[in-house]
């Protein structure tokens, strides 16, 4: 099966983040340890399935190996939002694993680099799946039930 085609948000005139949901971009990512690890850049989408698939996280200063990476993506379902404040969590990350994550260059996304991500955040990958994205590591229920419940 074809690898869905992901997109920026950005790059999608069309589309917006869903009313009930709270855009994201430029909220503050923080690991396991509660220590800001970056911000919210952009939001891939998968725009057949109308569903945010990753977080692009610019990461902070010192974590910035160089210029051309200080990006890393999240899978949706690996991050939640704070109920109050504008804040992502990642508990699976922390200041010392994030060095570790395979950097994000926009470049096409392969599974190879979804399964590398998926592994750096300690998760199997559900190799030749034709349901990749059904996985817990992008429920978007789970990213945003913390906000909606208060």
């Amino acid at each position: 099966m074809e690898t869905p085609v992901l997109r920026r948000l950005r790059d999608l005139t069309d589309f917006e983040v869903a009313d009930d949901n709270p855009d994201v971009r430029g909220w503050t990512v923080r690991g396991s340890d509660g220590q800001a690890l970056g911000t919210v850049f952009e939001l891939i989408v998968e725009p057949e399935a109308m569903k945010v698939r990753y977080l692009d996280v610019a990461l902070d200063g010192r974590f910035q190996t160089n210029e051309h990476e200080n990006h890393i993506l999240l899978p949706i379902g690996a991050a939640s939002l704070d109920e109050d404040g504008d804040n992502v969590f990642v508990p699976a990350l922390n200041e010392a694993s994030v060095l570790n994550y395979p950097p994000y260059i926009e470049v096409q996304i392969t599974r190879e680099y979804e399964e590398a991500m998926l592994r750096a955040l300690g998760k199997e990958a559900a190799p030749a799946n034709p349901r990749f994205y059904e996985q817990d590591s992008f429920d978007t229920g789970s990213f945003y039930n913390r906000r909606r419940a208060s």
